[in-house]
C-alpha cells in the first residue's frame, strides 16, 4: 500500500484578475513518476512555480509529508525535500560540472564563517563530504568524465543531467523535472528516459514532471494529471489518459 507523498488541494492562482490555475487536485505517491501534461499555456509551470515556492497561490493548499506548506519562501522548500529543474536550464556556465553540483550540497554545510576562512574544525570533513557527494551524482548521472570542465562547454543533453545532478544533491524526496527532454533528440530521450527510471529505483525517488514529448510521459509515468486552460481535465494511468475522450479534444481541438 503506497502511502502519499505530496497532495495538491483545490489549487488556484490569478494574475490581474486572469486565472492560470482553478481548482487544481493532484497526488503523488512515494516512489511514484506522475506526469502533469496540457496543451501550452494550460497552466503547468504556474502550477510548478506554485509547488516550489517562486509564486503565491491564491487559494488552495499544498501538502507535502502531511504538513501544510502552502506559501513557504522557495529555499525552505527546496531544504525539506522538494526540489526542481526548469524549462531553460540554469547552470553557473562559468564554474566547473562538480562545483555546480557542490554549490547545491552546501546548503548542508555545517562549519560557521570563521572554520571556512581558516580550514578549521568542520569545514575539511564537510568540504569532503560534498565533494565525494557531488563525485557520486556524477557517476551516476555519467557525468563524471567532464567533471573538470566548464558547465558552458557541456552538450545540450548533458547540460539538463548536470541540472538534475544539482538538484538531487539537495538529497530530495520529490523531484520535479520542466520538460526535461524538450531540445532532445530521440535516442537522447530514450536514453534519458531509462536513467530517469534508474534514479526512481534506485533512489526511491517520486518524480513530478512537465513535458510535451507524450511517447516519454506515457512510458515513464505512473499516473498523469492533464489540465488545460487551467482547469484539471483528467487523471488517471497513462492507458486511461491515451484514450480519455476529454483530453484527445484539447490536445487535437475536436469535440
Amino acid at each position: 500500500m503506497k502511502s502519499t507523498l505530496f497532495r495538491l488541494d483545490r489549487l488556484s492562482v490569478m494574475f490581474g484578475g486572469l486565472s492560470a490555475l482553478s481548482g487544481l487536485d493532484m497526488e503523488i505517491d512515494k516512489g511514484d513518476i506522475v506526469g502533469l501534461i496540457g496543451p501550452n499555456g494550460a497552466g503547468k509551470t504556474t502550477a510548478f512555480n506554485a509547488i516550489t515556492g517562486r509564486i503565491r497561490p491564491t487559494s488552495g493548499k499544498i501538502f507535502f509529508r502531511g504538513k501544510d506548506i502552502t506559501g513557504w519562501p522557495a529555499p525552505r522548500i527546496a531544504q525539506n525535500g522538494i526540489t526542481r529543474t526548469f524549462q531553460s536550464i540554469k547552470l553557473y556556465d562559468d564554474l566547473t560540472v562538480i562545483e555546480n553540483v557542490m554549490v547545491a550540497g552546501h546548503a548542508s554545510i555545517r562549519y560557521s564563517f570563521i572554520e571556512a576562512i581558516f580550514g578549521l574544525g568542520r569545514y575539511g570533513s564537510d568540504e569532503r563530504r560534498i565533494r565525494n557527494q557531488a563525485e557520486g551524482l556524477l557517476e551516476l548521472m555519467g557525468l563524471m568524465d567532464v567533471a573538470s570542465d566548464k558547465a558552458r562547454t557541456l552538450p545540450y543533453g548533458r547540460q539538463r543531467k548536470l541540472e538534475i545532478a544539482r538538484a538531487l544533491a539537495l538529497e530530495p524526496e520529490l523531484l520535479l523535472l520542466d520538460e526535461p527532454v524538450a531540445g532532445m533528440n530521440p535516442m537522447e530521450t530514450i536514453e534519458f528516459g531509462k536513467l530517469l527510471l534508474k534514479l526512481h529505483t534506485d533512489m526511491n525517488l517520486a518524480i513530478g514532471l512537465i513535458d510535451h514529448d507524450m511517447k516519454f510521459v506515457m512510458d515513464v509515468c505512473h499516473k498523469i494529471k492533464v489540465i488545460d486552460h487551467g482547469v484539471p481535465l483528467a487523471w488517471g494511468t497513462p492507458n486511461e489518459i491515451r484514450n480519455d475522450k476529454k483530453v484527445i479534444a484539447a490536445y487535437l481541438g475536436k469535440s
